[in-house]
């Protein structure tokens, strides 16, 4: 039998991979993309804060998943959503924002200066924090209605009602702000169907009368939704009755869902004052926050008007507060 024989190599041993982590600090942090964020960065930069924006796990909010913006001042032809903030996020970058990506996981608002941790990319100090983490609708999960929310799914009547002037769309919900806004597509659509899905509103009884008293709404107590249908577009909805279990089919052409937003704020609960929904409070006529030097602007701090151009708005103002304060601090 032949011997064995082996070669033995003397290879040299890799190093572990450690990862370098980023320690700066900055007169001006942005934490979040979007109306709000590029506005306060344009802002900002142009007051020489050199401000420096982490965008997040969204770049753009909720503007990315929005096909058509018609309502925003200085596209008279409309625009897309990712385009605009492509637009937003230029014009930020022309004035020295410097954006980067990066999820903002840990804060520590309290200290001086403020400190946030990025991933495991990056400590962060800075003297003014701009926070505009916005806020994430509420999707009912279903495969269809991820599917087609370019095709016709929407989260937001005011945004996106116009396009279905003189059409039957659907809405879900049964809270004030469901009323709201079915209240608000009945005076463009021709027929508003609302899906509740328990046997009562959750809304005031003064946007309940508003619902039950409008001629063209059409209210299904409840009613789940069971399949967003259409290839393309929404061309329905199938529906199942909660107490009899029937199935059954309503043609739409849009579909609105409106059971909510949650504000991205979790990583600051227990340092910034909030609602019971979490989204921050800011004093009265600011964008200041419980905490000196940090100021919240757009969805992460309106749960009331939640529109893009009065993102923008909040986002100078934070700005403007953000440079105001420093001034302040060097006298």
């Amino acid at each position: 039998m032949a011997q064995s024989s082996y070669l033995f190599l003397n290879l040299p041993l890799k190093k572990p991979h450690t990862i370098t982590m980023i320690k700066e600090h900055h007169k001006c942090l942005i934490i979040g993309a979007g109306p709000a964020g590029y506005t306060a960065a344009i802002y900002a930069a142009r007051a020489d804060l050199k401000p420096i924006m982490y965008v997040g796990m969204q770049p753009g909010g909720q503007l990315m998943d929005t096909t058509e913006v018609d309502n925003f001042p200085g596209y008279p032809k409309g625009v897309e959503g990712p385009q605009m903030m492509e637009d937003f996020r230029a014009q930020a970058e022309r004035f020295g924002t410097e954006v980067r990506s990066g999820l903002v996981t840990q804060a520590f608002l309290n200290e001086t200066p403020k400190r946030v941790l990025v991933e495991d990319k990056a400590e962060i100090t800075a003297d003014t924090i701009i926070i505009c983490t916005g806020a994430t609708a509420k999707w009912l999960g279903l495969p269809s209605e991820e599917r087609l929310k370019s095709g016709g799914v929407s989260a937001c009547a005011v945004c996106d009602g116009f396009f279905y002037r003189n059409q039957v769309v659907a809405i879900v919900g049964a809270g004030d702000t469901a009323c709201e806004e079915a209240s608000y597509l009945s005076k463009i659509c021709k027929k508003v169907i609302m899906l509740v899905r328990k046997e009562n509103f959750r809304a005031s009884k003064a946007m309940q009368h508003r619902v039950e008293t409008t001629a063209n709404i059409e209210i299904h107590f409840s009613t789940e939704t069971v399949e967003v249908l259409g290839e393309q577009t929404v061309e329905g909805v199938k529906i199942k009755n909660n107490i009899t279990g029937v199935e059954s089919t309503l043609e739409v052409t849009g579909f609105f869902v409106a059971i909510g937003h949650r504000p991205n704020t979790d990583v600051f609960k227990g340092q910034l004052d909030m609602d019971e929904n979490g989204y921050l409070i800011t004093k009265p006529d600011s964008t200041h926050t419980n905490i000196e030097g940090v100021f919240a602007a757009g969805d992460v701090q309106d749960h009331k008007y939640r529109q893009a151009v009065t993102a923008a708005g909040t986002g100078c103002m934070s700005a403007l507060d953000a440079e105001r304060y420093l001034a302040a601090m060097a006298d």
